[in-house]
């Protein structure tokens, strides 16, 4: 399950991203943050994880360096 989901946001990266640009205020990216979530938090929790990353990601936010712990 876990790989199935990894492998959506890879297409995503590989496909979607490069037409919108390096827009993303947060390091690592939320695809990657995605990615990374649900390798070490498992499918569920790394979609609620990276729901809330993506919520955050707005013009009146200052981003920064947010790693999944």
């Amino acid at each position: 399950m876990k790989s199935i989901a990894i492998l959506f946001v890879r297409c995503y990266q590989l496909l979607l991203s490069p037409f919108f640009g390096q827009q993303c205020r947060f390091t690592p990216t939320c695809s990657q943050y995605t990615i990374d979530a649900i390798d070490k938090k498992g499918v569920i929790k790394g979609i609620f994880l990276s729901t809330k990353r993506i919520g955050k990601c707005h013009p009146w936010c200052k981003g920064g360096h947010d790693p999944v712990i």
